[in-house]
């Protein structure tokens, strides 16, 4: 019932909600509108953080850095859900099924590390402000973003290998929306313990030691907020972190409770849910967090709907 006799048998099948037919009709408009917004919001904040030279600073570049990931993320899983969800066959190659794996997953891991020194960056700005040139000058930057993505691919193409290799005895339904590693691992008809332990293992360090890295980086920063006599620094140091926070809340919350677990005890309807909060809510919202919330991206916009702007940028 969910994919045609033409399929290839080397196709996955991706059941989504196909077992409640009555939500896929009003989850594709969700889904579409969420992922019109996630483009328009992340593609607008990396025009003007890379053309508006007021915002020519290693906080804004790096912000640019993570609205691409979430466009590169959103556009790795949510065409292939918009599909299933109208069309009738529920299907992916095991080509897209692979690249999607490692793609997504390499995606979220280096969010991870981004986000960790995202809070460096801004204990730098607020405790070192003196030296806060030298420390996050443009080569420094550059070079943290380039480990950073190297990085998440690199785990990502561990991860994704171990889970592509497991046996799975001709089983191709896949219980979700998307290729990931918990869903996938499901599928194996043998022992998949090592796979756990490897994913645990891997998790923790990239979700765990980066979010307890950037809960002690704010602790300093907090005891040097209390320290500021100005009202107006004060309160524009508690803004910026406080974006980062929100950032940091969103993406931590949901991929710890979808790879810090072991895939046997994985909840199909959780995982859904996480699936959906993770892979459109947190994207689409993050751009709107650091806008709404700041003043010079805001003004950064303004100038941007201006011809001015674009004369001065030729």
């Amino acid at each position: 019932m969910w994919v045609s006799n033409q399929s290839s048998l080397d196709d996955f099948i991706l059941l989504g909600f196909s077992d409640r037919s009555w939500l896929e009709t009003p989850l594709f408009v969700i889904l579409l509108v969420a992922y019109i917004f996630a483009l328009f919001g992340n593609i607008s904040v990396i025009l003007v953080s890379c053309l508006d030279p007021q915002l020519d600073s290693p906080m804004y570049f790096f912000v640019s850095n993570l609205s691409f990931l979430d466009f590169c993320f959103t556009t790795s899983t949510v065409p292939q859900m918009l599909v299933n969800l109208r069309g009738p066959e529920k299907t992916i190659s095991y080509g897209g099924c692979v690249a999607q794996l490692y793609i997504s997953l390499a995606l979220g891991s280096t969010e991870c590390i981004l986000l960790a020194i995202m809070a460096f960056d801004r204990y730098a700005a607020i405790c070192k402000p003196l030296r806060y040139p030298i420390i996050m000058n443009q080569r420094r930057c550059i070079h943290m973003a380039t480990g950073t993505w190297i990085s998440g691919f690199a785990n990502s193409l561990v991860q994704s290998t171990l889970t592509v290799l497991t046996p799975r005895c001709g089983q191709r339904v896949i219980d979700h929306f998307f290729c990931e590693v918990p869903a996938l691992l499901k599928l194996a008809c043998t022992d998949t313990h090592v796979n756990e332990a490897e994913l645990n293992v891997l998790g923790a360090l990239l979700l765990l030691v980066p979010l307890s890295l950037i809960l002690g980086i704010y602790v300093f920063i907090a005891q040097a907020v209390t320290r500021i006599r100005s009202a107006e620094s004060c309160w524009k140091a508690f803004n910026t972190c406080a974006s980062h926070l929100l950032v940091v809340s969103l993406f931590y919350f949901t991929a710890i409770s979808m790879y810090v677990q072991p895939p046997s005890s994985y909840s199909r309807d959780r995982g859904k849910i996480m699936a959906l909060f993770y892979g459109i809510v947190t994207p689409t919202l993050n751009p709107f967090i650091y806008t709404l919330r700041n003043k010079d991206v805001k003004a950064a916009l303004r100038r941007a709907l201006t011809k001015e702007f674009w004369v001065r940028t030729r």
